[in-house]
């Protein structure tokens, strides 16, 4: 009788740039990988079912909730937590929009919002429409990204405290500032 597969696997992870080399069970999810083997606790875990949002990073600069992603499925692909969003001392535009406007209360879920929001901004960039754009025609380009649009958006990350007016502020504050950027520096060219 052949002797029963093992149920662990050594995987390196591309996380924030960096690379981690762990032993993992195949059923471990990313989120567990992160806070249990690799110390990476600024990603949290609220629901476990992908419900919430709070454990929402990024893959391939994509929105993914960490709970219902196993770390073997992640392997080779690079992953942004919030410990890798700042620029060494020097805040993301959308974390200092979250400060400003008061977008956290108890913070809890502030790091997945962040995440979240991240995404949110590059896919309405890239024109993604979202369930209440009007005109979902590629050749009309992004729609404006209204409150209506970043509260669509933003739906799958919840806050308990209820600081939802803020986070749509904080949302559409780095979003502005981030086109303003890129049109300086296309001037610029």
């Amino acid at each position: 009788m052949a002797p029963a597969p093992s149920t662990y696997s050594a995987i390196t992870l591309n996380i924030n740039g960096e690379k981690y080399t762990l032993p993992v069970d195949h059923r471990t999810t990313l989120l567990d990988a992160l806070r249990e083997h690799l110390d990476l606790t600024g990603t949290k875990k609220g629901c476990d079912q992908g419900q919430c949002g709070a454990c929402t990073l990024l893959i391939d600069g994509r929105r993914a909730v960490s709970c219902l992603q196993l770390a073997v499925a992640a392997e080779g692909r690079e992953i942004t937590t919030i410990e890798g969003v700042a620029e060494g001392e020097q805040l993301h535009p959308v974390q200092q929009a979250f400060l400003d406007l008061d977008g956290y209360q108890c913070g809890y879920c502030t790091p997945g919002q962040i995440c979240s929001a991240l995404g949110v901004i590059e896919e309405h960039a890239a024109g993604w429409p979202s369930a209440v754009t009007d005109d979902v025609r590629p050749e009309a380009g992004p729609p404006p990204l209204s409150a209506d649009e970043i509260r669509e958006r933003m739906s799958g990350n919840l806050c308990r405290c209820g600081a939802y007016v803020s986070i749509v502020q904080a949302v559409a504050q780095a979003a502005e500032a981030q086109t303003t950027e890129a049109d300086a520096e296309e001037a610029a060219a």
